[in-house]
């Protein structure tokens, strides 16, 4: 199953762009909940280069890798990506009121539908501020 969330971002798309594909950036927005962070991340994006974002609770009780590899990327618009056995796509589509940004993945067994829906669209909702107040 094919789980879909996205944001309009009232920004350029190159600045869009820049900041989802930074990891200085991505350690800023890439949480979804205030008791989480992002404590590294990896960036090699091309076409068989890897990614890398360390997740972890703020009070040390767990934590995560998510990584994988980039699979297909084009420039201000497409990003692809395997994690695991799993797929996701970037959409990036400038427009008169802003970049729509659209993530589209391949759900896990682990959590609901709605869980992993809620997670990354309030990832997606932090990267939209984050980019506006920068």
């Amino acid at each position: 199953m094919k789980i879909v969330v996205s944001t309009r971002v009232a920004a350029p798309l190159s600045e869009v762009w820049r900041a989802y594909t930074t990891p200085a950036d991505i350690l800023v927005w890439n949480t979804a909940s205030p008791d989480w962070h992002t404590t590294a991340a990896t960036v090699d994006l091309r076409p068989g280069g890897r990614f890398s974002s360390r997740m972890e609770a703020k009070d040390g009780s767990f934590g995560f890798d998510f990584a994988g590899e980039y699979t297909r990327v084009e420039p201000q618009a497409l990003i692809e990506y395997a994690f695991g056995d799993r797929v996701g796509q970037v959409r990036f589509e400038d427009g008169a009121q802003g970049v729509l940004v659209t993530v589209t993945f391949d759900a896990e067994t682990t959590h609901s539908e709605e869980q992993q829906r809620a997670g990354w669209q309030a990832i997606l909702d932090n990267f939209a501020r984050h980019v506006v107040g920068s």
